[in-house]
């Protein structure tokens, strides 16, 4: 693979800035968008999510699974390589403080405001919607107890900020523990080696959370998630200055595509039994571990290869994806409990919701975010 395929410019030197990263990155946080939008006609969520409209196609859990296997992974793939960028250029301190402004800040400011937003359109649509979902009608009547109890505290859709403040303390533990070298070697034993053992390390993350898993929201770290996104924010870490190791993968492409997909459809067989609250069964986390390695690095190298060029739109996308995602659910809540009584089509419903709430966030980006002192946090 050629420095042009990497991702690269030629002649570059090794913290040169690697545009198809920042492409994957805006990519897979904007599909968050599609993901939450796309749950409201899932028929499994359909009794657990608050916006679940009446309408609901099995086609949409074909798709939105699949996704939710390979996105986040490959988010925290990419943030591990940019967090090992930082800490070239500027050092581990700098790098925490690049933390505290672009994590934690962020997430202390915007949290409360969330859900606050959230909560309101909730509250509103439990009054208001004469169709609700199933846990919309359960939250109405829950409101109505005259001492109903507090709810406990939770992360909500910022839950990858937590996640990303936790791999940045662990990362600091591994340097100071000077565990680099086993990453180092990890990646020696070549990108081929590592795609047919990374499934194993995904198993038993996979194996404690349910199918298809949660997010995980509760302000005390999850193991399961520690084990399903570590491996992958570690990687990204180890792949900082090696990009070159990734050009074995092409070969491999078609090979790879064809098993993730294989282990997707015996995936989606297995969930036809329904959500349930029990941890996944062992051949089912191997499923969910196959489809989410295999997929994340097949996204990784056709990245590399086919967006490692500067494009205007997804560098803007790019710029935006941060507060697109952050503002994005109290949007998109509001507007899907406005359509939940309409007789369209879902997939009317489902489009007018999702270029609803892109607009939104991209005009509140313009006119909030990309010229003001706010682009240095969220921007």
């Amino acid at each position: 693979m050629n420095d042009i395929q990497s991702g690269a410019p030629a002649g570059a030197p090794p913290d040169a800035r690697v545009h198809a990263f920042d492409h994957l990155r805006a990519l897979a946080m904007l599909a968050g968008v599609l993901f939450h939008a796309g749950l409201a006609y899932s028929p499994l969520l359909h009794p657990w999510w608050p916006t679940a409209d009446r309408q609901h196609a099995p086609v949409v859990d074909t798709l939105l699974w699949l996704s939710h296997l390979v996105r986040m992974p490959l988010f925290f793939l990419v943030a591990g390589y940019f967090a090992a960028l930082v800490q070239q250029r500027r050092g581990i301190g700098g790098l925490a403080r690049q933390r505290v402004r672009r994590i934690l800040l962020p997430l202390l400011v915007a949290w409360p405001l969330v859900h606050w937003g959230t909560g309101a359109a909730t509250t509103w649509a439990a009054g208001a919607v004469e169709h609700p979902a199933p846990m919309l009608r359960m939250i109405a009547e829950w409101m109505a107890m005259p001492d109903a109890p507090s709810l406990p505290p939770t992360t909500g859709h910022l839950w990858f900020l937590y996640y990303l403040l936790l791999f940045g303390v662990l990362h600091w533990a591994g340097r100071a523990l000077e565990l680099g070298g086993l990453l180092r070697r990890w990646l020696d034993r070549g990108m081929l080696a590592v795609a047919l053992c990374l499934p194993g390390l995904l198993w038993p993350g996979f194996a404690l959370a349910p199918a298809p898993h949660p997010a995980p929201e509760s302000l005390l770290p999850q193991f399961w998630a520690i084990g399903v996104y570590g491996p992958f924010y570690a990687l990204g870490v180890a792949l900082h200055g090696r990009l070159d190791a990734l050009a074995t993968l092409r070969r491999w492409l078609p090979a790879g595509a064809l098993l993730c997909l294989l282990a997707y459809a015996i995936f989606l067989l297995q969930l036809e039994a329904g959500l349930t609250l029990a941890n996944a069964a062992w051949s089912t986390a191997l499923l969910e571990a196959m489809v989410a390695g295999w997929g994340t690095l097949g996204c990784l190298a056709c990245g590399l290869r086919w967006l490692a060029q500067p494009r205007a739109w997804l560098g803007y996308l790019a710029r935006s994806a941060y507060w697109s995602y952050i503002v994005h659910l109290p949007l998109l809540f509001a507007i899907q409990y406005a359509l939940m009584d309409l007789e369209w089509p879902w997939a009317a419903k489902f489009a007018t919701a999702v270029v609803t709430t892109l607009a939104l966030c991209l005009l509140s980006y313009e006119a909030l975010v990309r010229r003001t002192p706010l682009r240095r946090w969220v921007g």
